[in-house]
């Protein structure tokens, strides 16, 4: 399967995750853990198939799915990110606009361009750059349009930047365990840890994950099977095949259709004004530089699972400095 398809799919698929949220009354922790309790037993049972297969498969000195046990922290560690990442992000949605927080949170590929430089030494092309760049002020541009001057908005903006942060360094640490660990063990592997300590969270400040209204129940259902399942684990498909700022860059879609959405939906009925009209299309039009860029320099699809990405430098996963 094409990997660039399967990340086109994937942002559409996390767009109406900031409209749909609106509709819930749980608290954000709660729609935290069920988004990732949902989908567990899906990823979970695809990972025992995948397993299996691996089992039956002739082995290789390089087999992707032989998980090297010092990437068991790393794995660790991106579901505890993915888990401050899910809180920060859907409680700044009580406090501020759709679009200002997923803007916000969007920011991600600034913070993923300096983790991954520092760490597994990755640079986008300059083509990319300049995408990242269009990309980031059309999704200021839109911020700023939609802009509240009030102490509520300043917390909720807040948090969405934790959640910039925490995404970052979530989709960093994917790029790197991606090489070697096939997509439904990882994605299993965070998507429980990220789990557990939202469930620990919920019990150390005594807030109920049960008992809520059959809309709320609906609600953890679609974020679950569309922004999670197929949105996060699609990106995390393209994390083997695409550097990380590249998917990060691709997510920038996710704002442009949550204004979208959140515009035609009457229940929220946000009228995009005209600079979120213009930062739209310089987001859309920096996520194509640099998805043609990125695809220049991707792992070709028919490349096998079990064949990471040659790395010239220690750290360095896939795609050359160009």
């Amino acid at each position: 399967m094409s990997p660039l398809l399967v990340l086109i799919v994937a942002v559409l698929a996390t767009t109406y995750a900031g409209p749909i949220v609106r509709f819930a009354t749980a608290p954000a922790l709660a729609i935290a853990f069920w988004r990732l309790a949902l989908v567990l037993p899906v990823t979970g049972a695809l990972a025992v198939w995948e397993r299996r297969g691996e089992q039956g498969a002739v082995p290789s000195a390089r087999s992707e799915g032989t998980a090297p046990r010092s990437l068991l922290p790393l794995t660790l560690l991106s579901g505890l990110l993915l888990a401050i990442h899910f809180w920060s992000w859907i409680a700044s949605l009580r406090f501020t606009t759709v679009a200002s927080s997923v803007v916000l949170v969007s920011l991600k590929p600034v913070f993923a361009w300096g983790l991954a430089a520092a760490w597994l030494r990755e640079q986008p092309t300059r083509p990319e750059a300049w995408g990242i760049a269009l990309a980031v002020s059309g999704a200021s541009l839109i911020g700023l349009a939609d802009a509240r001057l009030s102490l509520g908005a300043l917390g909720g903006d807040g948090l969405a930047l934790v959640g910039a942060v925490t995404g970052a360094g979530y989709y960093v640490i994917g790029r790197r365990v991606r090489q070697t660990v096939r997509i439904w063990r990882y994605a299993t592997g965070v998507y429980a840890t990220a789990a557990a300590a939202l469930a620990l969270l919920a019990l150390a400040r005594h807030m109920p994950l049960s008992g809520f209204a059959g809309r709320d129940w609906a609600v953890f259902g679609a974020m679950a099977a569309g922004p999670m399942l197929v949105g996060h684990t699609g990106m995390n498909y393209a994390l083997r095949h695409f550097r990380a700022t590249t998917v990060n860059v691709a997510a920038l879609g996710e704002p442009v259709g949550a204004s979208v959405i959140a515009w035609l939906v009457p229940f929220i009925h946000e009228v995009p004004r005209p600079p979120t009209v213009v930062g739209g299309l310089l987001v859309l039009l920096g996520i194509a530089l640099s998805l043609r860029s990125g695809e220049q320099g991707a792992v070709p699809s028919d490349a096998p699972e079990s064949t990471a990405p040659r790395s010239p430098l220690p750290g360095r996963v896939g795609g050359s400095e160009r």
